[in-house]
């Protein structure tokens, strides 16, 4: 199967051709797979070299003229590492740009820290008005990305994994879609944690909820499915432990509620093995989840509702 990186260059190469109004702005990492679309469209397929403050803004200068620019390096080149620019040339201009990164969390282990990048989402967290999309699967990354692409002028961050669900599962760019339903507690699984939480919460009599766009934060699919199935929620998230924590806590204000939140540590793991082996270390794989979760949701400390 493909990874959501090998369709990124395709279908944006598509909109290249489809849309006048789409540019592509990149710092060498993935400019192979734009070789043919720079030969077709040489003015909005732009390369600037291993500078990613440059590389964000360039992007911010294409929107200000009109294009819709998608951005594109890892994760860590892209939000970490031009965050002033994410800030203040996107944010603080009032710009829209579409930043799609690779490499998530983990994804190249041998490529050391540097190429890691658990607090991307927690990061743009600390700006307003951010679609955040965490597709699960390669299909679902090319529907998001058309999405992203399509919204106006909006600030708009896809994060693409290596880290995949067996199948794709149609997903709208805004809601929460209900996997399976309980009344035991709700678990929301994001992105590519889907399958693991799947099997991880099998036999339990738990509400799951997949989750590709977080940011809007789904709060009215959270409550609804906590009306039925209580106010113990965990949420499984492909990044920073706790990341979605106070959104959700936001959600569920009004009524007394329990949130887990399970992700990456904030421990470094200087040992960087594989992708499966972190995923254990961080307590990510389904028996560690089958644990955690099972015990969450055993020790409620307050009397069901």
């Amino acid at each position: 199967m493909d990874t959501m990186r090998d369709r990124f260059a395709p279908v944006v190469t598509r909109l290249l051709d489809e849309d006048p109004r789409v540019a592509v702005v990149l710092a060498e990492i993935g400019k192979d797979g734009f070789t043919d679309a720079r030969r077709r469209h040489p003015d909005r397929v732009i390369n600037v070299g291993i500078r990613e403050q440059l590389l964000v803004g360039a992007g911010a200068g294409l929107a200000l003229t009109g294009l819709r620019p998608v951005v594109h390096t890892f994760a860590s080149f892209l939000v970490e590492r031009p965050f002033e620019q994410v800030k203040l040339d996107l944010g603080h201009q009032d710009v829209g740009a579409v930043l799609v990164s690779a490499a998530a969390s983990f994804d190249w282990p041998a490529g050391g820290f540097t190429h890691m990048a658990p607090g991307d989402v927690g990061l743009l967290d600390t700006l307003d008005g951010w679609t955040v999309h965490v597709p699960g699967h390669p299909d679902e990354a090319e529907k998001l990305l058309r999405h992203a692409v399509a919204a106006g002028e909006d600030k708009v961050y896809v994060r693409l994994s290596v880290q995949s669900n067996a199948q794709g599962l149609p997903v709208d760019g805004a809601r929460f879609r209900t996997v399976r339903e309980g009344r035991a507690g709700v678990v929301v699984a994001v992105g590519p944690m889907l399958d693991a939480v799947v099997a991880a919460t099998e036999g339990l009599d738990v509400t799951v909820l997949y989750a590709t766009t977080v940011r809007p934060f789904d709060g009215a699919a959270l409550r609804r499915a906590t009306a039925a199935a209580g106010t113990d929620v965990v949420l499984v998230e492909p990044y920073l432990a706790g990341t979605s924590a106070a959104v959700a806590g936001d959600a569920l204000a009004e009524v007394s509620h329990r949130v887990l939140g399970l992700g990456v540590g904030r421990r470094e793991l200087r040992r960087y093995g594989t992708i499966d082996e972190h995923l254990a270390a961080h307590g990510l794989d389904a028996a560690s989840l089958r644990e955690r979760i099972g015990g969450f949701l055993s020790a409620t400390g307050r009397p069901r509702p």
